[in-house]
């Protein structure tokens, strides 16, 4: 098998919490998901002027580019994970601080057309790291934030991630 069929992993290969996210993911090539994904996000961001990418829903919550550099942010420390594990590492990996990246990562000051950017590439690299992993990769496990996670969940769990914060920006912030 190659990682062109990545399947969907059974809940005792993540935490129940990243449920919320790979039950988001359809069933069907995972690859074919991600890439798909990555369009569609593309052209709902190129449809946003930079003053609507600035817009919170509420006090306190996230504009739309801190969405948008949250979901990168969170992509590349994911696929990191997948990469560590994937290659054997058995060091367990720490956890991360979304609510304190996000503004240590100072989105709000960069174009709208570079973040998009950035996502793009960071989606490509995790599409190019999942296509070159064999079975005995993507079944490796590893643990991160405590929790023991196969190489697989991980992959769903980005898919799922993106899907979470699209839904919300169409919901929310009426994108």
């Amino acid at each position: 098998m190659t990682a062109a069929a990545i399947p969907r992993p059974p809940a005792a290969e993540y935490a129940p919490y990243y449920s919320r996210y790979i039950d988001r993911v359809p069933e069907g090539d995972l690859l074919r998901t991600l890439a798909d994904q990555a369009s569609a996000t593309q052209t709902l961001i190129g449809g946003l002027s930079e003053a609507n990418a600035l817009y919170r829903y509420a006090p306190g919550k996230w504009s739309v580019k801190e969405v948008i550099g949250h979901v990168t942010d969170t992509e590349r420390v994911y696929s990191y994970r997948a990469l560590r594990f994937a290659r054997g590492d058995a060091i367990a990996l720490p956890g991360f601080d979304e609510n304190a990246w996000v503004p240590a990562g100072n989105f709000e000051a960069r174009s709208l057309k570079d973040l998009a950017a950035e996502l793009d590439a960071v989606r490509r690299a995790t599409i190019a790291l999942f296509r070159g992993l064999d079975a005995a990769a993507l079944a490796r496990r590893g643990t991160a934030s405590d929790n023991a996670v196969s190489v697989r969940a991980i992959a769903w769990i980005i898919a799922g991630h993106e899907r979470h914060h699209v839904a919300l920006l169409h919901e929310r912030y009426k994108v």
